[in-house]
């Protein structure tokens, strides 16, 4: 295979990975969504969070993400734009532009007693993350979310919270 041909290949390879985030997360296939990512691996949410960057498990990772957005009625996670830089053959960064939708039914709010209030909320921004390829498969070493704007009921991640608590 000629470099140009490798490259694009693994360039293929690493829009794959970001599709398989978002479709894990949507389709709550959680083993899909673990595959995404490298063991250990670092995330930095604190544009969302306000938490700081932190290492962990993949599988710790996956099952936090699992008790927000698993507890979602739906989610919607759009990943585009993606611009791929490569530092050797096995390293690159990508970033990638998203909008994440998050949604409750209106029954749900009203199960949780906020009928009439908005039942969505939409986060816009991208993720620039780090990767590793092991192979032919590419993971995320280093997964850093940078959200620029925010729309809708932003109480309703509050909601999703506690249903995983209750297990409503």
């Amino acid at each position: 295979m000629t470099e140009e041909l490798e490259r694009l290949v693994a360039t293929r390879r690493i829009i794959e990975v970001s599709y398989r985030y978002a479709s894990g997360i949507d389709l709550r296939d959680w083993d899909l969504y673990r595959t995404c990512f490298t063991d250990p691996c670092t995330f930095d949410f604190s544009s969302f969070s306000g938490r700081p960057p932190s290492s962990m498990p993949a599988q710790v990772w996956v099952d936090n993400v699992r008790s927000l957005n698993g507890n979602f009625d739906a989610t919607q996670h759009v990943m585009t734009n993606h611009s791929i830089s490569f530092s050797g053959s096995d390293k690159a960064v990508c970033v990638t532009e998203l909008r994440a939708q998050h949604w409750f039914s209106p029954a749900t709010m009203v199960q949780f007693g906020r009928d009439g209030e908005e039942n969505w909320c939409e986060l816009g921004g991208h993720y620039t993350n780090d990767l590793v390829r092991d192979g032919d498969i590419w993971r995320i070493s280093t997964c850093r979310l940078t959200v620029r704007w925010r729309l809708g009921n932003e109480s309703i991640f509050e909601l999703a919270r506690s249903r995983a608590a209750t297990g409503n």
